[in-house]
């Protein structure tokens, strides 16, 4: 579990095709510190799992299933990526619940610069929107953001400098993919009152 907090910007250095998946080396001196075999650390958005680490560099295996289903098929060597370590259950939870598995891919539509901050909108799967709502939470390429403005097909963020800073988003341009992830909590409750409202008699 994350909370979409970015810890670092990392890097792509090497991508080694295994067939049907990817190996994926990435530098990470942050998240590396305490990172061991078997640890998973969020890419974009996206939980995987460690497979050695090395002088600030983690290794990651991403299958077909990963590749088809966010937009780490589409990074090349020199991308510059967003990391984050899993939450503890001692930590402050700064954003919120982030399981770190893609709902969905959208991209970047448009950028509006501010003075501070840019306001940045970006397509939306239809199958997605009905978890949206103004205020609400959603995860983009790994990094917690509140909901400006939720259409049928798009929605809108405020990014605040930090994030512009520290995090891809400063980075992109329109027609960039990003991946997505609803709020869990909106899903459980779909399912639940789906559920109910089957189940219920007269």
């Amino acid at each position: 579990m994350f909370t979409g907090i970015v810890e670092e910007l990392g890097e792509i250095v090497a991508i080694e095709s295994q067939g049907d998946s990817v190996t994926l080396a990435i530098r990470g001196p942050l998240v590396t510190e305490d990172a061991v075999h078997g640890a998973s650390i969020a890419v974009n958005g996206v939980c995987l799992t460690v497979v050695d680490v090395e002088n600030g560099i983690f290794t990651a295996d991403a299958i077909k299933e990963t590749l088809d289903k966010s937009s780490l098929g589409a990074l090349e060597p020199g991308a510059k990526v967003n990391l984050e370590r899993p939450v503890r259950l001692s930590d402050r939870l700064g954003g919120h619940l982030v399981q770190g598995h893609v709902d969905g891919v959208g991209a970047i539509i448009s950028r509006e610069p501010g003075e501070r901050w840019d306001v940045v909108t970006v397509s939306l799967p239809p199958d997605l929107s009905r978890y949206l709502v103004n205020k609400g939470s959603i995860t983009v390429d790994g990094i917690s953001l509140t909901v400006v403005e939720a259409g049928a097909d798009r929605f809108s963020v405020a990014l605040i400098p930090t994030t512009l800073a520290l995090t891809t988003l400063g980075h992109k341009k329109p027609g960039d993919p990003v991946n997505l992830e609803v709020d869990v909590v909106a899903k459980y409750v779909e399912r639940m009152l789906g559920t109910g409202a089957a189940g219920s008699t007269p």
